[in-house]
């Protein structure tokens, strides 16, 4: 569990780091809407845990079958929503195309 405040934690399903974190959650019910806040909200709460000096941290949320990506700007505070959504299996070769780039960048 993190917990940074009472209005800033949760249990971070995944967290994969490299020089760059990359947090995958998964979203409660098929509901990609309120798991992508939920992801939104445990980005911020890493970034203030996290003294790291990467300026992006990367997220993602998923149905396991719908993979939804996010990204925080740590200077500028800001959370931004991917436009697009990714199936498995139909997208699974982008899909670990995203994953190996935000790991390996």
């Amino acid at each position: 569990m993190l917990k940074v405040s009472e209005q800033l934690q949760g249990i971070l399903d995944y967290l994969l780091t490299t020089q760059i974190n990359l947090l995958v959650i998964e979203a409660k019910r098929e509901n990609l809407i309120n798991g992508f806040t939920q992801l939104a909200v445990e980005l911020i709460a890493l970034d203030r845990w996290d003294p790291s000096e990467g300026s992006i941290l990367f997220g993602a949320v998923t149905t396991g079958t719908i993979w939804e990506f996010g990204r925080l700007d740590r200077e500028k505070k800001h959370i931004q929503r991917g436009l697009e959504s990714y199936r498995v299996p139909e997208d699974i070769e982008t899909l670990l195309r995203i994953l190996l780039q935000i790991l390996t960048s």
